[in-house]
């Protein structure tokens, strides 16, 4: 466990029994625990493989290329509409994640071995990305920061995107928005570190702080 990780347990007090599940099974596996966007991420060797949460009507699992897995319990859903490569399976109560412990930990470790493999999702690069209004009002009220965002390249404009929706509420969403202006009118990407470079590039050790 990640003392680190902590924190977020004891702040999600409705599914906090669901969720401390959950970590029980991730960490029997191989993945390492570690805390990203601000909520408890499972890596193998450096490369994200799951994400917990909790949410208003039910916590969950992500998987970040379940697009990839074959899924012969039918459990793996769309975050969201325009989601392409990830996908989670939702919990309203612990008696699920019990009864689908073995269920669970057989996908985790998949995961793992499509991470092993290194396979790349294909992103049908044609859908267009569906900006949260508040991007939209932002983009009218400033040319410039609109010009910036938009001369950003697709993967850098999906992953800020993704970031945005990902938010229930609309003043979150717009918080994140303008914690994010700056690094955006910089061009850069939001897993990029100050120097210029992605934190995953090899001439970049990753020292560097970002926003996160």
């Amino acid at each position: 466990m990640n003392p680190k990780a902590d924190k977020y347990f004891l702040d999600a007090p409705q599914w906090q029994g669901e969720l401390m599940e959950l970590r029980k099974i991730a960490l029997s596996t191989q993945l390492t625990e570690m805390i990203k966007w601000g909520v408890p991420c499972y890596v193998f060797q450096e490369s994200n493989v799951v994400l917990l949460g909790a949410f208003k009507g039910f916590c969950s699992i992500s998987f970040f290329k379940g697009s990839l897995m074959g899924d012969p319990n039918g459990i793996l859903l769309k975050p969201g509409e325009n989601s392409q490569i990830a996908r989670m399976i939702k919990f309203t109560h612990l008696d699920q994640i019990r009864e689908l412990e073995p269920v669970i930990r057989a996908y985790i470790f998949e995961a793992i071995e499509i991470e092993k493999t290194g396979a790349k999702p294909i992103v049908d690069k044609s859908v267009e990305l569906a900006f949260p209004e508040e991007l939209l009002q932002i983009f009218d009220q400033d040319a410039a920061f609109k010009t910036a965002f938009t001369a950003l390249t697709p993967g850098r404009q999906r992953g800020y995107n993704l970031f945005f929706t990902a938010a229930k509420q609309p003043a979150t969403r717009i918080s994140r928005i303008e914690k994010y202006r700056q690094q955006i009118l910089d061009g850069k990407g939001i897993n990029d570190c100050t120097c210029g470079l992605s934190k995953k590039m090899p001439s970049c050790d990753g020292s560097h702080k970002t926003l996160r």
